[in-house]
């Protein structure tokens, strides 16, 4: 795919600049085993995706979709309420701005914005995104968050949202994103080129997100491949 004509680009946080399976696991794995739960760390990730679409579709804040999230898996589970910690619905939404960044973000971040202005359009809310904004270490010229749009990816409305914020030629924009299912195909219906950031690799299903068959332009592993496609 060329790259000479690109200004902008514009990324998902959660998945692809921040780790979210590690943060996310980081919160239920323990949460599970509190409760005597035998499940794998695949299940609960494809659980979370699962019941996270579910959430999303009346466009709640995400720290509310969180919390149904929760509950949904302690209902799941027959977990009644007597044995349902009074911090246990907000936790996911509590870790969440402590979630890491991969180990290639920051410095790719870096390198990225010394050459395009850079956005984000992410299914957050904005008092979450501001603790994920702390660790990734770069201003973005554009964030764009569920909360301001009131929709969920992959709503091409998101997508609309960022167009125009952005402003100008789509063709001068790239998306780069780890979800097949929220990012790359309704960015590709609204047509910008995407990248896809394989984060999982070989690791088998989709993790947390939804399964989907929507096609990149270019896949790349990491970040830091991305930095090394675009000849930085």
């Amino acid at each position: 795919m060329p790259y000479e004509d690109i200004e902008v680009l514009t990324f998902d946080c959660y998945g692809t600049l921040i780790d979210w399976e590690s943060g996310i696991l980081g919160a239920l794995s323990p949460w599970a085993r509190r409760h005597g739960l035998n499940i794998s760390d695949e299940r609960l990730l494809e659980l979370y995706g699962e019941l996270e679409a579910k959430a999303e579709a009346d466009g709640s804040r995400y720290r509310d979709v969180l919390a149904r999230v929760m509950r949904d898996l302690h209902d799941l589970h027959g977990i009644p309420a007597s044995r349902v910690a009074p911090d246990d619905e907000s936790l996911l939404a509590v870790s969440l701005p402590s979630w890491p960044p991969f180990p290639d973000t920051v410095a790719a971040l870096r390198l990225l914005a010394a050459r395009y202005r850079l956005g984000i359009l992410s299914n957050i809310d904005d008092d979450l995104f501001e603790g994920s904004a702390r660790q990734l270490g770069v201003p973005f010229d554009w964030v764009v968050t569920a909360q301001q749009v009131g929709s969920y990816k992959p709503s091409e409305g998101n997508f609309h949202a960022l167009l125009e914020r952005v402003g100008g030629d789509s063709r001068r924009i790239l998306h780069v994103a780890q979800s097949l299912y929220h990012d790359i195909g309704p960015a590709r219906a609204v047509g910008l080129r995407t990248v896809w950031v394989n984060r999982r690799g070989a690791k088998p299903g989709s993790g947390a997100t939804p399964a989907s068959s929507a096609r990149p332009d270019a896949e790349v592993g990491s970040l830091a491949e991305l930095v090394e496609h675009l000849g930085l």
